[in-house]
């Protein structure tokens, strides 16, 4: 199977009026209002398969809670590692660290966890629907209490998004938003765990990309 150019995916994201922007928009939006609810105090934030970082590093650059925030983004394309790596600079968040690595192994994230926000966007929409049950099953070993998760995946036939919101549910989380703009594709969820957290499993995988 031909993969996917992880770099030229990021393209759609130079057109505000793509769907792949607005989706970006809602991520953020929702990254936003998480950072303004929660407490004062330091913040642990995980990125699964996070890119060029787009949806915490422009959130964090012009947040007043930037400095509270200790966030571990993980990558596995060196490319899209290297310009996270820029923009965080840029920024001058020294709080983000971009690591390149599977993201489909909980080893990734030994040291960040457990987090009071886990993005997974743009995961759901790249492997199997088992992977994504197997990965939602293990999220409340990544989380600390109360935390968010903030999802995507796409809605094309057929549309898996009921079945994940069935497997937060059954996994302890209880949700905050579903949003499924008019004209799109795509959703975007947020959950939070109810539920106690779990020790995490060094070395258990969680998903493979299929493309």
């Amino acid at each position: 199977m031909a993969q996917r150019d992880w770099l030229a995916w990021h393209s759609p994201y130079e057109d505000p009026a793509s769907p792949l922007s607005a989706r970006l928009r809602l991520v953020q939006g929702h990254l936003r209002s998480e950072l303004d609810r929660r407490p004062g105090g330091d913040l642990q934030l995980i990125s699964m398969c996070a890119g060029q970082g787009r949806d915490v590093i422009d959130v964090l650059a012009e947040h007043a809670r930037r400095g509270e925030v200790r966030a571990r983004l993980v990558e596995l394309d060196p490319r899209n590692v290297e310009i996270a790596r820029r923009a965080a600079a840029a920024a001058g968040l020294d709080g983000v660290e971009v690591e390149a690595a599977d993201a489909g192994s909980t080893d990734a994230y030994l040291g960040a966890v457990p987090a009071q926000i886990v993005l997974a966007c743009g995961v759901f929409g790249n492997v199997t629907d088992d992977d994504i049950a197997r990965t939602v099953t293990a999220l409340p070993s990544l989380c600390a209490a109360g935390a968010t998760v903030i999802w995507t995946r796409h809605r094309r036939p057929p549309d898996a998004t009921a079945a994940v919101r069935g497997w937060f549910r059954e996994a302890g989380f209880a949700q905050e938003a579903f949003d499924i703009p008019d004209g799109t594709s795509f959703a975007v969820g947020v959950h939070r765990l109810a539920g106690p957290p779990q020790p995490v499993e060094p070395g258990q995988r969680l998903f493979s990309f299929t493309r």
